[in-house]
């Protein structure tokens, strides 16, 4: 057995972070996903998927290409499916906390009017689910400062304050996200692949535990799955303004927008003073972000539209657009208004959720209870 100070020196482990960025790395990764993506197809039971998303404002159209319509169709193919809403997230950086439960519905919402299903699908919230979080303790043993700091998150958080103090939420955001994943025992995660140091913390935390307590009576079965990356090619959609699309920024269209709000923002999109439309992403990244988003909402090639508006010019090409995501999102905002109206049923979807979630980290807590010896009656 590996003693305490060799487990977290060890340079499998204590440079796995630095190492998932390596060009080796990514292809083991990218090739890995490839072969999950192809058993999902025939085996999709064998899979457990988490994923999730901060309340810190409205879901956009950003999100919904990005990840949202990519969740329903897994859950659709028989995946065992959970979304955290992370709202404990919100306060790693954040002190004003008061429209959080506001933000936490309208997340559940938009969840419910793109697909998913409770049925099929565990929705549920950080906060609720008090197992989830004593697993912190024991995972937080598991690494080192040093480590910490290394992740990119905590890094970047660092970087954009000028040297202030972070908070110790914030420090250990990634230990956090790992009792995220391993509480479920999730197996895959989709991610992109600037997001891979994230998930190796988590399955150098999996290893670790294993390494140093595995299963009582059996260690040769690991009390955690190593989740794999479900890379996920998501369209690069820019905001409104032409920088990258951010709540933050205020340049996104929210999918709860009315269809008027829609076109108001639309209106507003920066195109440039060239009037002949082309698709050309890296010469005219925002006319080609326009024609991007018309064919992803028409399903349609985005070089056949630029060539039908042709000289039509910025206008025409807005109108197609508009008139293009108003017509996709449609229904999805007609059962998103309905839901919103029934407050009582999304509070029972939600927790009937955060009950499944809290089982599920009730058994996995005992277990890891169990494989430390702290188990006292």
């Amino acid at each position: 057995m590996t003693s305490d100070t060799q487990l977290l020196d060890d340079p499998a482990t204590g440079d796995a972070l630095a190492d998932s960025t390596s060009d080796a790395s990514l292809q083991r990764s990218i090739a890995r996903s490839a072969q999950i993506e192809a058993d999902l197809e025939v085996h999709p039971e064998r899979y457990r998927m988490l994923t999730g998303d901060r309340p810190t404002g409205h879901l956009h159209l950003g999100h919904y290409f990005g990840s949202l319509r990519n969740r329903v169709a897994l859950q659709d193919k028989g995946v065992d499916t959970f979304v955290l809403i992370a709202d404990y997230q919100v306060i790693t950086d954040r002190d004003e906390v008061a429209s959080i439960q506001e933000r936490v519905f309208s997340l559940l919402a938009d969840y419910l009017a793109v697909g998913l299903d409770p049925a099929r699908t565990t929705v549920f919230t950080h906060s609720s689910i008090p197992a989830l979080n004593q697993l912190m303790l024991p995972f937080l043993s598991l690494v080192t400062d040093s480590e910490l700091r290394r992740n990119p998150t905590v890094k970047a958080e660092q970087e954009a304050t000028g040297g202030r103090p972070m908070s110790g939420l914030m420090l250990t955001y990634p230990v956090h996200q790992a009792a995220d994943i391993l509480f479920c025992k999730a197996n895959v995660v989709p991610v992109g692949k600037d997001q891979l140091p994230h998930l190796e913390q988590t399955r150098v935390v999996a290893r670790r535990f294993d390494e140093r307590y595995g299963r009582a009576g059996d260690r040769s079965v690991p009390v955690f799955p190593a989740p794999d990356a479900l890379l996920s090619e998501a369209p690069n959609l820019l905001g409104t303004d032409g920088t990258k699309m951010s709540k933050s920024r205020g340049n996104t269209i929210e999918l709860r927008m009315s269809a008027n709000d829609t076109a108001k923002v639309l209106k507003k999109a920066v195109t440039d003073s060239d009037r002949h439309i082309t698709y050309d992403p890296a010469a005219r990244p925002e006319v080609s972000n326009l024609v991007q988003l018309a064919a992803l909402t028409t399903g349609r090639d985005p070089l056949v539209i630029a060539e039908e508006i042709g000289d039509g010019g910025s206008g025409a090409l807005k109108k197609l657009v508009t008139e293009a995501v108003n017509e996709h999102f449609a229904p999805i905002r007609a059962r998103r208004a309905e839901l919103e109206a029934d407050q009582a049923h999304l509070r029972s979807v939600l927790a009937d959720g955060n009950a499944r979630a809290t089982e599920i980290a009730e058994a996995t807590l005992a277990e890891v209870r169990e494989a430390m010896q702290m188990v006292y009656g």
